[in-house]
């Protein structure tokens, strides 16, 4: 759910492949068992070809409490974040094929009081054309995160909010837009999200372990989401309530690629749809992402939620799918999966050697301080702890910066680079391609 502070990259390879004949299983493994030895990752992987598990496996644990450290299975069950979105836009199309919706209804039909209503429609809303500001961006969000909210609650936070940009005039990423989406499905159907998600996906496709969340229980083979830092620590837990139809979904790699072979074979909504879905303005589709990968691509979603970081995609051609799901990620999965996807495609690939410098409290003293962008709108606050470097975005929670060389840092699940220049009290955030300076305020 939450954003990096520049626009993460998809992944590429800039490579073609061809049909896989057979999987070599034994290096997917090597490469996992690499993330998670240096404490990169741990997850769980599941690959289907022809719509059958091809591949498995699972990494690190699924909670580390103490002495406690119970290993992720495939039944490991992990938040999914915005995933949920492509099954809440399922909803939707769904609702749509019982003339109980269209593209062009306006939001206001539902909700009058929201900025624009009257001019917002479902297919703004779907591909992130909407206008409607992401609370998820808001320093409030932080705050409340872990809080329980009721709709009325949710409703009046959006009503304050002023639009970022007129309907259909742009496009951008906004949350907002799913929660509202999830809420007219509750409208439209007289059920719960958790009773629409189970009559008219779960059961309707056989998925066993899948479902909307609530507080994680660990005793249901849940997962806690953690950040390396000397050790796992755990995140803390977004309140399901706040996300809702934006990512409150609970599920396995292995239903997740149930899942998206049955939306591509018609078992959830019709061919149509499915074309309404994968069409694509300013880089988004109506819940659903192209995911470049050499000369193709795939379709599908990623997710990121408190600790939690998956993805989900399915090439069409050549009836393949894949689903990786993290509770704890440094390496990011998007290098992960171009790994998996060039060793399972018998393309060459070097599986990465990985090593993590470590140093003294002393030695990081020299980066700390506030942080200032002539070219962005935002301050960068880094602080110690113990010997653990951290960088904190204007009205964002702390992460962690890992060593990668001399004077240089990174946050490797989103891509971001920190080059600092401590004789000149700056630093250069690198990201994509693109470059920031900033300096310490003094």
């Amino acid at each position: 759910m939450k954003k990096s502070i520049l626009t993460s990259l998809l992944f590429i390879s800039c490579v073609c492949f061809t049909h896989a004949q057979s999987v070599n299983k034994s290096r997917i493994d090597s490469l996992l068992t690499a993330v998670a030895a240096d404490n990169q990752g741990m997850g769980s992987l599941a690959i289907s070809q022809n719509g059958a598990i091809v591949y498995q496996k699972s990494t690190g644990f699924s909670a580390v409490n103490g002495d406690h450290h119970p290993l992720a299975t495939n039944k490991t069950r992990y938040r999914i974040g915005s995933i949920s979105k492509m099954f809440t836009a399922v909803m939707i199309f769904q609702l749509m094929d019982e003339h109980k919706l269209q593209l062009d209804t306006k939001l206001s039909v539902y909700y009058p009081e929201l900025p624009n209503a009257d001019k917002i429609t479902i297919s703004q809303m779907l591909n992130h054309r909407s206008g409607l500001h992401n609370f998820v961006r808001d320093s409030i969000y932080q705050s409340d995160m872990v809080k329980p909210h009721t709709e009325a609650e949710m409703i009046a936070m959006f009503k304050d909010d002023a639009p970022d940009f007129e309907p259909d005039s742009k496009a951008d990423y906004s949350n907002t837009n799913y929660v509202l989406l999830g809420y007219i499905v509750e409208k439209l159907t007289n059920m719960t999200y958790a009773q629409v998600l189970k009559q008219q996906i779960v059961n309707k496709i056989g998925l066993t372990d899948t479902y909307y969340g609530a507080k994680i229980n660990p005793l249901k083979g849940e997962a806690y989401s953690y950040q390396f830092k000397n050790t796992w620590q755990t995140v803390p837990e977004t309140d399901i309530s706040i996300v809702a139809g934006a990512g409150g979904i609970v599920s396995t790699p292995d239903d997740l690629v149930k899942f998206i072979n049955a939306l591509f074979n018609g078992k959830l909504i019709s061919e149509v749809d499915l074309s309404l879905m994968r069409t694509f303005r300013n880089g988004f589709g109506m819940g659903m992402f192209q995911l470049p990968f050499g000369n193709k691509k795939a379709y599908g979603h990623n997710g990121d939620i408190d600790g939690f970081s998956s993805v989900v995609g399915y090439f069409p051609e050549q009836k393949m799918a894949y689903a990786y799901c993290a509770n704890g990620v440094d390496y990011p999965i998007s290098n992960l999966m171009t790994g998996v996807l060039n060793i399972y495609y018998n393309i060459p690939y070097d599986i990465p050697v990985f090593h993590t410098p470590v140093l003294t409290a002393g030695q990081l003293d020299k980066y700390i301080g506030n942080y200032s962008c002539l070219n962005l709108p935002i301050k960068i606050v880094v602080t110690r702890d113990g010997g653990t470097l951290l960088a904190q975005v204007t009205g964002q929670p702390s992460f962690i910066l890992k060593p990668l060389g001399d004077d240089k840092f990174g946050f490797l699940r989103t891509g971001l680079v920190f080059n600092f220049k401590p004789a000149n009290f700056e630093f250069v955030l690198e990201q994509g391609g693109s470059a920031y300076m900033f300096t310490k305020d003094q």
